[in-house]
């Protein structure tokens, strides 16, 4: 059973710019929930109102910055219905690429701070209005939270951790009667996939002459292997019609996959021995246990 739809309250969607979260908030307008859109500059802003046809509002959100996380609370508590919340989609993220070996670790402390802490920090403004509406909580993670893949360490050690901190907050919050559901997306067809590989290209201009000779190789692979999932990825309003379900159920699943590759890798990590489950991502990549092999 579902809430009712003629009284369903505000919603805040992060990242809301691109993507899974752009599907999101005009999915969420369109079935009837006022959405606040959160985006990190005026021109996404405005680009995003036209697509909802001015039926949404925008709000400057950077989750990584404590004063534009303050300022996008006041401005929803100002505007929201008696300042309370139906629902918090966390969905803001970026994707950071590259071996652990050399991943320089300022990136992988902003891949942290924008996927996990900044997380935290948005969820921690916006409880006192999610109580007071008996709001819900939705953390946007992905299938990278369950099977890691090479060079992309830091965005799967990111969702790995965004997916303790659910657990955690979920029975942290059940007694006040507060859901929190993660979600987790398979491939899907965002931009996410340019950006990334754009920034793994930078990057990988960017490493010592050490690790362009021991991992050129590998980006390569990856990079093809990602061009091939990209072709293949779905529409992101699938995962916009699993967010209204998590927000809008009467019993919420904790957790909800979304997409067939999602799926099946989920059942994997659950059956399949380690070392099995390695060999598979490798073959799948075109990883040969010894990189000398395709020198």
């Amino acid at each position: 059973m579902a809430r009712d739809a003629s009284r369903r309250g505000a919603v805040v969607v992060t990242g809301a710019s691109t993507g899974i979260g752009e599907a999101c908030a005009l999915y969420l307008t369109r079935v009837g929930f006022p959405v606040f859109a959160g985006v990190r500059n005026l021109a996404d802003g405005e680009a995003l109102k036209r697509k909802a046809a001015g039926r949404l509002t925008t709000v400057l959100l950077d989750v990584t910055d404590a004063s534009s996380i303050r300022s996008a609370a006041e401005t929803v508590t100002a505007s929201a219905d008696d300042g309370r919340l139906a629902g918090l989609v966390n969905n803001a993220g970026i994707v950071v690429v590259g071996p652990l070996e050399f991943i320089p670790l300022a990136d992988l402390r902003e891949q942290l701070e924008v996927n996990v802490v900044g997380q935290i920090a948005v969820t921690q403004a916006f409880l006192p209005l999610l109580r007071r509406g008996h709001g819900r909580i939705v953390n946007i993670s992905s299938s990278s939270g369950r099977v890691p893949t090479p060079l992309l360490g830091p965005y799967a050690a990111s969702k790995f951790a965004l997916a303790a901190l659910n657990e955690a907050l979920r029975m942290e919050l059940r007694p006040w009667g507060l859901h929190v559901v993660i979600v987790e997306p398979g491939s899907m067809a965002t931009r996410i996939w340019d950006k990334s590989r754009s920034a793994a290209d930078e990057r990988a201009k960017r490493m010592s002459k050490d690790a362009r000779q021991l991992y050129s190789p590998m980006f390569d692979l990856i990079r093809k292997a990602a061009d091939r999932t990209e072709r293949a990825g779905r529409d992101p309003l699938l995962v916009a019609h699993v967010v209204e379900t998590a927000l809008t159920s009467a019993r919420p699943r904790p957790r909800y996959v979304v997409g067939a590759d999602a799926r099946i890798g989920a059942l994997l990590a659950a059956l399949l021995p380690t070392s099995m489950l390695d060999n598979l991502i490798r073959w799948r990549i075109g990883l040969p246990k010894h990189m000398e092999e395709r020198r």
